[in-house]
Formats: C-alpha cells, structure tokens, sequence
C-alpha cells in the first residue's frame, strides 16, 4: 500500500518542490532598515538616495509646508488706477519696492500715457511707442492700506535729449540711504528693440519720497564690454543694503544670434548711492530670472526667480548674497514683483521677509492693445506670520485654466500632418 502511495502522490511532490525553487524569494521589509512611515524632521541616520539627501539638505524643511521659504501667491485688483477702458494707451508696469514713510505706502512704477498702443521698433516715431515701456515716464502712488491707491503724479520725466533716458525711464526701484531716496532705473537712448535695448541705470534723488527728484544726470551702472554678457542691457536695477554696502541687482538678456535670448541676474556694489558701483566678478550670480526681486533673509538674501531661464519659478537663497541655491519651487509667481519691504535698508542680519507686494501683469487685452496693469500679490515667506493656507502645496485648477494653455494653430497643423502619415 505504501509503495502504491508514492507511486501515485510522487509525481505531485517533485513537481511542488520544482515550483518552491524556481519561485523567486519573497522577503519581508525590515521596519528597522527601512525609511520610516513617518517622514523624520531630521535626516535619518541611514544611507539615502540623492532625491532624499536633497530632501534634508538643500531646502529648509522636509516638507513644503514647513518651509517658511516656500509659498502660494494670491492675487488681489488694486484700486484707483485707470486704463483708459483698456484700449493700450495708458499702462503701468514694473513696480519698485513698497516703502512706508509719512504714515503710508508708497510705490514708483513705469507709466506710459501714448496717443496709440505699442506698434513695433520699425512703427514707432516720437509719440508713438515701439514697446509698453517705450516713451515712458516714473509716477509714484501712495495707500494707506496696500489695495486702494492714490496716484500723485510723475516723479522723473525724462529728461532733454541727449541725456541718458531721453527716449524712455523705466523699471525704477527706491532705495533709502542716510537720510535720502533714490530712485535707479533704465535710461533709453533709443527706442527699445532698434538696439539691443541698450539702457544703462541711471538714477535721481530726493530729500522726501515725494520728491522732487534731481537726476544725478550719470550713468551709475554702465554697459559691459563689447562681447560681455551686459554689453547692451543692464534692466530692473534692484537695490538693497547688506554688509554696510548698496547692492544692486540687475538683469541682462543675452544669448549670442539667431537664439533665444537666455535672461540672468548680476551684481554691482557700492560705498555710496551715486558709485562708483564695482561689478561682482561671479557675474551672473543668478542663472535664471526674467525679472529681479530680492529681500533680506536671516543673515543673507532671498531672491524670487521669477520666469526664464533652467531655476524660474523658485525661491532661491545666498547667506553671502552671491552663490544662491534653490530652496523651493513655487506656482503662479509674482511678475515683476515689488514686495513690501521693511528692512530692506536696514543692513540686517535676521531679514524678516516679504508677506505683500505690487506686480504687474503685461497683454491685459489683446497685443494690439497691449498695456500692463498693476496688482497686489499676497505670499508667506515670512519669519513672524504663519499662514497654512499659503503653504498648501496640492492646489486644483478648473478645466478652464488648462484650456486656456491649449495649442496654437500651427501646433494642430504639425498635428494634423503627423496624423496623416499614419
């Protein structure tokens, strides 16, 4: 009986131990060794891969909502503005620094009031403009309260030709510095698009922040050297105080012919507001930006990278102000972003960050209409406010929002022609 047995249940028994080992080997995870449910506020003492060593080492926090370098931006119409019902001649744009003094706020801006919307470099004549910041002025605004503003008018013309600006003031930033205001911005000589915008910085000052303003009639940050990478624009002069000095932010585009032009941001410092300013040797000290805000944080200097380039759209941070690294990648970021700014020049060592400020938004119609309006962002990147609602970080947009980033028609024409080779 026994023999009969194997004879019969043999064949089933080899071929389970044939399937035992040739089935792979299933282990269990060790809770021990491995990375633990709940993610540690510090780095685990255990091996780590490099998206994991980048988690504890190159942002702030482990979590974006930890992250007081991190935020959403939130959107607010200003009031008190007009723009002619849209129609493109009347546009304000790249707002400075907010400032408050003599119990309000106060914001300098391009303006730009022409008989017609921009028609073009080729188009344009002495009235009308080639560019939105083309034949432009600087007017100022003042707020008691950062939403509804009161506009008080310009504060530097330009100036008789052929001084520097004649052709168009634009993109001012403010600076404080012992007592005085001034006010630094691009001075074109030409109408923008004729010449490589070639607009050194120049600046005016004031005793009051409504002026008047005496323009110091010098170029303060000049153009670099034939073949330098700011030969021909040095835009969106920046200034804050840090380490006893002015430091001057500023962008260039460049790139070489027939590319795209690759946008990046530099440094000049100086002893005093009217220069010499030095041009920092690391120059570009910012890879990416279209547009230059920066603040005072901790002991350094944060910086928004606001559009083009490989790091846009992130939150970057240099203790030394020059060698900046990304500590976070952010979502519908200001444009052209000038935060309120309390110590901006202060010269401090714990730089408390931005909470609120003015941007602008260009093409508010139509490119035949093009103008740019102004409007208040609110964020969270702030030592002394904690707002969880500005550190959600899984946010949701309507069907609408996407469709309105759909393919152009020549996009559905490749499309099309694709589809029909198949």
């Amino acid at each position: 009986m026994f023999s009969t047995f194997i004879q019969r249940f043999a064949p089933l028994f080899l071929l389970g131990f044939l399937a035992a080992a040739c089935s792979p080997k299933v282990t269990t995870p060790d809770p021990v060794t491995s990375f633990p449910f709940e993610l540690p506020d510090t780095r685990p003492d255990r091996p780590l891969s490099r998206a994991m060593e980048r988690n504890y080492t190159a942002y702030p926090a482990p979590r974006p909502e930890e992250n007081e370098l991190f935020s959403q931006f939130r959107y607010t119409k200003l009031e008190g503005f007009d723009y002619n019902n849209g129609d493109g001649t009347i546009s304000r744009r790249d707002p400075s620094k907010v400032i408050f003094a003599n119990g309000k706020y106060y914001v300098w801006y391009t303006y730009r009031n022409t008989p017609t919307p921009p028609k073009g470099a080729d188009a344009s004549t002495e009235t009308i403009p080639s560019s939105d910041w083309d034949l432009s002025e600087i007017w100022y605004a003042t707020s008691k309260d950062g939403f509804t503003w009161e506009e008080q008018g310009v504060a530097v013309a330009r100036p008789p030709k052929p001084q520097v600006g004649w052709r168009s003031v634009t993109t001012c930033d403010i600076l404080e510095w012992k007592g005085k205001y001034y006010l630094y911005y691009q001075g074109f000589m030409e109408a923008s698009g004729k010449r490589g915008d070639d607009c050194p910085v120049a600046v005016s000052y004031a005793d009051s922040p409504d002026g008047p303003w005496t323009p110091a009639n010098q170029v303060v940050i000049p153009n670099g050297p034939e073949g330098a990478w700011d030969q021909y624009s040095i835009h969106d002069p920046y200034p804050l105080v840090h380490d006893g000095k002015i430091y001057i932010y500023y962008k260039s585009d460049f790139g070489g012919a027939n590319k795209t032009l690759v946008r990046m941001q530099g440094l000049a410092t100086a002893d005093d507001p009217l220069g010499p300013f030095t041009k920092h040797p690391l120059n570009p000290v910012i890879n990416s930006g279209h547009e230059t805000t920066l603040f005072p944080w901790r002991e350094g200097i944060a910086a928004l990278v606001i559009k083009d380039g490989n790091e846009h759209f992130t939150i970057q941070y240099a203790e030394d102000g020059v060698n900046f690294d990304i500590k976070s990648i952010v979502k519908l970021m200001p444009t052209a972003a000038g935060p309120y700014l309390p110590d901006a020049f202060t010269d401090t060592k714990d730089g408390r960050g931005i909470t609120w400020g003015i941007s602008h938004i260009t093409n508010a119609t139509t490119w035949s209409q093009n103008h740019a309006v102004l409007l208040r962002f609110d964020c969270d990147l702030s030592q002394d406010v904690h707002d969880p609602e500005m550190k959600k970080h899984n946010t949701y947009y309507k069907p609408d929002f996407y469709y309105k980033h759909g393919l152009s028609k020549a996009q559905r024409e490749r499309i099309r022609k694709a589809n029909t080779k198949q």
